[in-house]
């Protein structure tokens, strides 16, 4: 991030914290204790959310010519796009979905996302520790609707420069090798998909939907990604576009 996007959340964190002192002050001294914990929490989502969101610079007369979907599976939400771009951009994809027409994207807990076999356990351990991520993408071969009919798809029309910003977004959530290449892991969750090494960690406050609020931030959108910790708060912001 350049200097004023960090400066401009130094700026923010700190009215943050004094508001929230007032507050805190104002509060009985054991309801004091839990909420200081919560507030601690939050600052920290504040200071590790990575990926980061990309800053977007809006022009005029930017003709919404491009079409991307959010998609949500029960708790989790991503995105589907047009996979030509992003193929541009990390090349690895087009080798290994080569007659992709679209592609969905997700990011998550990396234990919790990838097993079927899901513990009391890996929950709490993806919801209160700060655990590795993962990138999700899956081979959408035809219209999302019709791919994922027992999912929630919502279509959203931006600008071709709303969606290179996604993109970039997209492509800084992978960890990338030396060479610029993402890492495969294991075969994805359904149809034809792979799991590949993530950017940043998942925890309570730092979720696959929190992910696609700073996607739709990156992109233009004027999303408030601090609260999209759940998947019905992502669905309705995008529903009323």
């Amino acid at each position: 991030m350049d200097a004023f996007v960090i400066g401009n959340k130094l700026l923010q964190i700190f009215v943050k914290i004094h508001l929230l002192r007032f507050f805190i002050n104002s509060l009985g001294p054991n309801i004091r204790l839990l909420t200081t914990g919560i507030v601690i929490c939050l600052l920290l989502n504040a200071c590790a959310n990575k990926p980061y969101i990309v800053p977007f610079e809006q022009t005029e007369n930017q003709v919404k010519s491009q079409t991307i979907y959010i998609t949500r599976h029960e708790w989790h939400t991503g995105f589907v796009i047009p996979s030509e771009a992003i193929m541009q951009r990390l090349p690895e994809l087009r080798q290994r979905f080569p007659q992709a027409p679209m592609l969905e994207f997700g990011w998550g807990d990396k234990g919790f996302y990838q097993t079927y076999d899901i513990t009391t356990l890996l929950v709490l351990r993806a919801i209160f520790l700060p655990t590795s991520s993962v990138m999700h993408v899956v081979l959408v071969p035809r219209h999302p609707k019709d791919y994922f009919p027992k999912s929630s798809v919502h279509s959203l029309n931006i600008s071709e420069q709303q969606l290179l910003n996604l993109i970039e977004f997209i492509r800084a959530s992978f960890e990338l090798n030396k060479f610029g290449e993402p890492t495969a892991q294991i075969n994805g969750l359904y149809g034809d998909s792979q799991f590949y090494n993530g950017v940043g960690h998942y925890f309570l406050f730092n979720t696959c939907n929190s992910w696609t609020a700073r996607g739709l931030k990156s992109a233009g959108f004027d999303i408030n990604t601090l609260l999209k910790l759940n998947a019905d708060s992502v669905m309705n912001y995008v529903s009323k576009y």
